[in-house]
Formats: C-alpha cells, sequence, structure tokens
C-alpha cells in the first residue's frame, strides 16, 4: 500500500478500513457458496434415495447415478461425474438430518470424511476441522495419521489434538511426536531404490511440507550438523528447534529398519546437545529416528524406563491404503492395550 501516499485524498488508514470490508464480505460470501452447496448436494442425494425406494435399491442406484451423472453434466459442467454423484447418495446416507451439517465445512471436507465408516470417528474429525479451521490438506493429513486414535489413545484428552498456541506448554514431547509420518510429498517411491542422503535432500527441497506434517512450532536449524568428539566427526541429519517445547530437535534418517545400534547413536547426539548447546531457557533436545519399520520391543528395551527424549517412528512414502490404515489402527489398538495392562 506503498503507493496509497501518491494520493491527495485516500490516506492509507482509511483504505486499510475499506479494505477489510471488502475482504470479509469476499470470505463471508465464500463460506455462504459453500455452505449452500453441501446443502444443494445432501439435497440431491436424498432425492436419488428417495427416487430408488430406499437405501437398499442399490442395483437400481447404479443406473440411475449413471444417467443422472450424464444429464447433470451436459446441463451444469464439470462436478458431476458418477463418483461425484455417488458420494451425495452417501452423503445423505450418513447425514440423514440436515440440521448436524456445518456451513463451515465445505464439500471436499465432508467427501474426506465419508471415507470413515466410524459415526464416532467422523463426529470427531468434523468437530476437530470446526474448531481448528482445518484446511481440506489439514484434514486429510490428521486422518492419515490417526489424530483420532491418539485421541483414544490419551484416554480423551483434548490436549492432544487442541491448540496449545494460546497456552504456555508443558514438556511433553510425546505431544508432538507423530507415528507414523507421512512423507508423500517428498516424491520417492516406496520401491525404488534411494539412499539416506535422497530422502534428506528431498526433505529439504519440501521443507515447508515437511515442517507442516511434522506439526506446530518447528523451526529448521541446520543440516548435516557436525560436531566433534575426541578427534571423530559426527553429523546430525536434521537439527530443528520447536518453539512450544522450546528445545532442539534432532532427526536421524534411516533406510531400513530400526536398530539397537541405530538408538544408541542418537542418545549420544542428545546427550552433546543436552550437555554442549543448550541455552539458558531451553528444555532437554529430542531426537526422533524416522525410519521404514521399527520393532516396538526393540525400543521398549534400548531405552530406559523413563525416556523422555527419544523417539522412534515409521515414515511413509505414500498415503496408505485402506486395508493398511485398518491395520495401522489395529496395531496401535493392541499397543494402548498392553500399555494399559501394564500400568
Amino acid at each position: 500500500m506503498n503507493d496509497i501516499k501518491e494520493y491527495k485524498y485516500l490516506d492509507e488508514a482509511f483504505y486499510k478500513s475499506v479494505k477489510e470490508v471488502l475482504e470479509q464480505s469476499r470470505k463471508r460470501i465464500y463460506r455462504n457458496i459453500q455452505s449452500e452447496m453441501v446443502l444443494t448436494y445432501w439435497q440431491i442425494g436424498k432425492m436419488i434415495v428417495e427416487k430408488q425406494g430406499g437405501e437398499s435399491r442399490a442395483k437400481y442406484g447404479d443406473g440411475l447415478i449413471k444417467e443422472l451423472s450424464i444429464q447433470m453434466t451436459k446441463d451444469f459442467g464439470k462436478g458431476f461425474t458418477i463418483s461425484n454423484v455417488k458420494y451425495m447418495r452417501q452423503f445423505y446416507l450418513a447425514f440423514q438430518k440436515s440440521h448436524t451439517l456445518c456451513g463451515q465445512l465445505s464439500w471436499s471436507h465432508y467427501r474426506l470424511i465419508l471415507s470413515l465408516e466410524d459415526e464416532n470417528a467422523r463426529n470427531f474429525y468434523i468437530q476437530e476441522a470446526i474448531d481448528g479451521n482445518w484446511s481440506v490438506r489439514q484434514l486429510q493429513r490428521e486422518i492419515h495419521t490417526f489424530s483420532y486414535q491418539r485421541y483414544l489413545a490419551s484416554k480423551c484428552n483434548h490436549d492432544v489434538v487442541d491448540d496449545t498456541a494460546k497456552k504456555e506448554p508443558s514438556f511433553d514431547p510425546k505431544e508432538i511426536i507423530k507415528d507414523p509420518y507421512v512423507l508423500e510429498f517428498a516424491g520417492l517411491k516406496p520401491d525404488s531404490s534411494f539412499y539416506e542422503s535422497d530422502l534428506e535432500q528431498a526433505l529439504i527441497t519440501h521443507l515447508n511440507e515437511f515442517l507442516l506434517e511434522l506439526g506446530s512450532g518447528f523451526a529448521f536449524v541446520a543440516r548435516q550438523r557436525r560436531f566433534d568428539m575426541d578427534g571423530r566427526n559426527f553429523y546430525v541429519d536434521l537439527v530443528l528447534y520447536n518453539y512450544k517445547l522450546k528445545c532442539f530437535v534432532l532427526i536421524d534418517l534411516k533406510r531400513g529398519d530400526l536398530t539397537h545400534q541405530d538408538i544408541g547413536q542418537m542418545q549420544m547426539y542428545v546427550n552433546y546437545y543436552t550437555r554442549e548447546l543448550m541455552e539458558p531457557g531451553d528444555n532437554p533436545p529430542i531426537g526422533i529416528i524416522l525410519s521404514t519399520d521399527k520393532s516396538d520391543t526393540l525400543v521398549k528395551y534400548t531405552l530406559p524406563l523413563d525416556n523422555k527424549q527419544i523417539y522412534a517412528s515409521k515414515y511413509m512414502l505414500y498415503l496408505p491404503k485402506e486395508e493398511e490404515l485398518q491395520n495401522e489402527m489395529n496395531k496401535q489398538i493392541r499397543l494402548f492395550n498392553e500399555r494399559e495392562k501394564n500400568k
């Protein structure tokens, strides 16, 4: 707005007020459009189900949906593919009471939520998306990183998913550690041959996406950070700082399975940063080892019982299929049950 100073009658403060009114109006218009679209697609889904004679008339519905898609595309253009019209039908069946719909969420939000069979999980993500003002991409990330399962595993503690920006967080690294991390943005194929350095370079190239996947409060510090010990050089793959936890976060990347030597190496890195590089006011650094697979038993017996600094997480190079998601969810539930038994 520097050019405003060149005008005779228009000052910067007045224009800022006008601009704010216009921007707020555009946001309201966009929200209204999204809200109307959601309600319209719900109504179309309701009409399809009623035309079929009920939910059970699926075979008849396939023919109806195909013909409806063709005609709607002719009259209204793109956006009415067979799959999208099927989603409208599914949408109505999942939310048969229109008052349960929220105008703050877009059709794209609801399409993601429809992929969840568990009604409780759907309600959870709807509420969290509303409260957190999640984008579609953020909602997708939260679903694929099992936020709902982590919420259940925390005994329904909302601090796990609530935005902690308004309060001073306690030093509990477990609240920011995900397992697994989805690194699809890196562009590496799971079945291809690549080195750990390739993964590191891909994460640096897509640094914004990587920090977003890690969570809130992360800032990049360095890659291949060197330190000397008795004439030997050691390198930490990635060094970050988390402003919410107020601590360094050291990341080590592993191409294959996690070994106890990897854990020991990270323990050394963390010890060095704790004793040599912590600043006044910092919390103890934490280390995250990212590997393609890990043995929870190995991690359990390698680390001390009171461990709060070393964490091991899997990373995935693609968004998992539904079956893989189910297997991962079952695994998390089993681990949760085991932890409850051992208490």
